[in-house]
């Protein structure tokens, strides 16, 4: 498995790490024993980079995370960079962003818990939240290093100007952004300030949700409980008219001898700015299948057939908390 160093943070990681966003709940039933051999397979085949969130499930994620890597926390806990993510909390009338002192502070808490270890190494604020002060957010963070229950602090879905507002008080080691073939608009100003400052990328979704998979098709029906189901990303003209880029993706990647998630993984992984790709899976098939993607690189003209082939696609964002079912 091939590593890189995360930025300004300079922990040794791998190029892809294991997401568990598909472990909270939010992607339908799955098999938790599948889950967890599926974890174990990736630390077998070299990834030292785990990635969940205290609102995947509110610790349901982060619960299966630690089960499948108790025996290397008691083992190898310093081979290991384990990130989580806080400041959205759940009410009555949904998630809402709460990247309070208070919240934050008992989000570290239950994470620690959650989890069975007793330091976090990369803490993210999951969402900018515009009701609380930066530097009251940083600043909360900063003391928990202090107290040694985080090692690194990063944000996620922020912006450069949010970036650049809380480094005034704590500077971001990390940001958590998403980032696939639908979906580029970091690309103009997120990832040269990240290039600009040694920021950390670890990008979320190069796989569009499954978009890229090339598993998916109009007659796909999501499960009770999966987001997508009742999301526009994937039904109307728009889904019908990026699942042909797809197909014209599966094209260009079959005659190089690899599969579309794989092209998908790759390409992300392609630029200079990207350090980590994460990803997600419920099966260890899925999860050798796109550690191979490591392995795979694209030359100029490679990713310029790329361009080529999704001018005809329709750029696609993905949930925010508020809009979450």
């Amino acid at each position: 498995m091939k590593t890189t160093t995360l930025g300004r943070s300079g922990l040794k990681v791998s190029r892809i790490a294991f997401g568990t966003w598909q472990l909270g709940g939010d992607w339908g039933e799955f098999d938790e024993n599948a889950a967890v051999a599926a974890i174990r397979r990736a630390r077998e085949l070299g990834v030292n980079f785990f990635d969940t969130a205290q609102a995947y499930g509110f610790g349901a994620s982060e619960a299966i995370l630690g089960k499948a890597l108790r025996d290397e926390f008691s083992r190898d806990r310093d081979e290991l960079v384990i990130a989580t993510k806080g400041g959205l909390r759940q009410t009555d009338s949904g998630l809402v962003r709460d990247a309070s002192p208070e919240w934050l502070c008992r989000g570290v808490d239950a994470s620690l818990t959650a989890l069975g270890t007793d330091h976090i190494d990369v803490y993210q604020v999951h969402w900018p939240d515009p009701t609380v002060p930066a530097a009251e957010t940083a600043g909360a963070l900063s003391d928990m290093i202090t107290e040694g229950k985080i090692g690194h602090v990063g944000v996620s879905n922020y912006n450069s100007a949010q970036m650049a507002e809380f480094s005034a008080t704590l500077p971001v080691e990390t940001l958590q952004p998403p980032y696939h073939l639908f979906r580029r608009e970091i690309e103009d100003e997120v990832l040269p300030y990240c290039r600009d400052n040694n920021v950390g990328v670890l990008v979320y979704g190069p796989l569009a949700h499954g978009l890229l998979t090339g598993t998916l098709s109009v007659h796909t029906a999501f499960e009770d409980g999966d987001w997508r189901g009742t999301s526009k990303v994937f039904r109307g003209g728009t889904y019908r008219r990026n699942l042909g880029a797809v197909r014209e993706l599966e094209k260009f990647a079959a005659n190089r001898g690899i599969t579309v998630s794989q092209l998908a993984i790759a390409w992300t992984l392609a630029n200079p700015a990207v350090h980590v790709a994460i990803v997600g899976a419920r099966q260890v098939g899925h999860i050798e299948d796109s550690l191979r993607a490591v392995d795979i690189s694209l030359t100029d003209s490679d990713l310029d057939e790329i361009e080529l082939i999704m001018e005809e696609a329709t750029p696609v964002a993905g949930p925010s908390p508020e809009g979450m079912p």
